[in-house]
């Protein structure tokens, strides 16, 4: 048996001849020589570019919320406007990750929905593959935002429960406040009335409208607090609603995926039996073709034999 020689040396002594009969200078040559060694790495496919740059976006929200945490939750570190600013910002990042991974979920429809034949099913196996895959990734990106909202919800509960916590005491404080001053305003009213027939009709007429624009104010302020306190309250039950909500996405998107493996598997199921339906066909009209060769030559061999006895 001839051993087979290496041929590379050759290759590459041939190449750098032809490069240099056309004029390349060294650098050229270099560069061509060392592609043969050092191979371009591959283009990504648009999907997983912006797949990478919804990953990017989601980093970012997360290292921004680790940079403002303490901002955010520290009442004595920043004003509640610039708490709204951040708020506002997180709020802005979440929405711009969302729309990003529903247009990809929308560019695997529409790329599940052209790879499907007439009858409904997928073409080519390979094709099947690669969406799956996709939805794999768009799956794990819905968790990795999942977790970083989640991390936010967290924060604003505090945040919310910090502001309750602040305003039940003024209320009460208000309340005491309330009762004293009425205590006070009892002597006072004793006082003023052992000269009020000495003094003139306007004064107290002026003092009692005083009094009742007092405690006008006094009541709507005290409604005011109240509806400020129930605002509070219903806030962090949203919140906490709203970190229940993504907790049951979460869990409606795996069971989403879990219902596009079976049918990937129910098509392969069907195609499966498509392919028994068409042999056991053939099988069919093979014995039936049998059979009626069979009573043919049967018959024709007992006309023989009567014939011949």
């Amino acid at each position: 048996m001839v051993k087979a020689r290496d041929r590379t040396e050759d290759f590459k002594d041939t190449v750098r001849r032809s490069a240099h009969s056309l004029g390349y200078d060294e650098a050229k040559v270099a560069s061509i020589m060392a592609s043969f060694i050092i191979h371009k790495p591959p283009q990504r496919s648009p999907f997983s570019k912006a797949a990478l740059k919804t990953l990017e976006s989601i980093g970012e929200l997360d290292q921004f919320l680790l940079k403002h945490r303490k901002d955010y939750t520290d009442l004595h570190r920043t004003t509640e406007k610039e708490r709204d600013s951040i708020e506002h910002e997180v709020s802005t990042f979440i929405k711009t990750c969302q729309e990003q991974i529903d247009i990809l979920k929308n560019s695997i429809n529409q790329e599940e929905e052209t790879s499907k034949g007439w009858l409904g099913i997928a073409t080519t196996k390979s094709n099947a593959d690669v969406i799956a895959h996709k939805h794999g990734v768009v799956l794990i990106l819905s968790e990795r935002l999942h977790t970083v909202t989640a991390q936010f919800d967290q924060l604003r509960a505090v945040r919310f429960q910090d502001a309750i916590n602040k305003a039940i005491p003024r209320r009460k404080l208000n309340r005491v406040t309330r009762t004293d001053s009425a205590e006070t305003s009892k002597p006072d009213g004793m006082e003023l009335r052992e000269p009020e027939e000495l003094r003139a009709e306007p004064l107290r007429v002026q003092q009692q409208l005083l009094d009742d624009e007092t405690r006008a104010l006094q009541v709507e302020l005290t409604n005011l607090l109240d509806t400020v306190q129930e605002t509070e309250t219903k806030m962090v039950e949203m919140s906490a609603l709203n970190h229940l909500m993504s907790t049951h996405v979460l869990q409606q998107a795996q069971q989403i995926e879990h219902l596009y493996e079976q049918a990937i598997e129910a098509t392969k199921n069907v195609e499966l039996g498509n392919k028994e339906l068409s042999q056991a066909i053939q099988r069919n009209s093979s014995s039936r073709t049998f059979l009626l060769l069979f009573l043919f030559v049967l018959t024709f061999s007992i006309l023989f034999l009567d014939w011949y006895s």
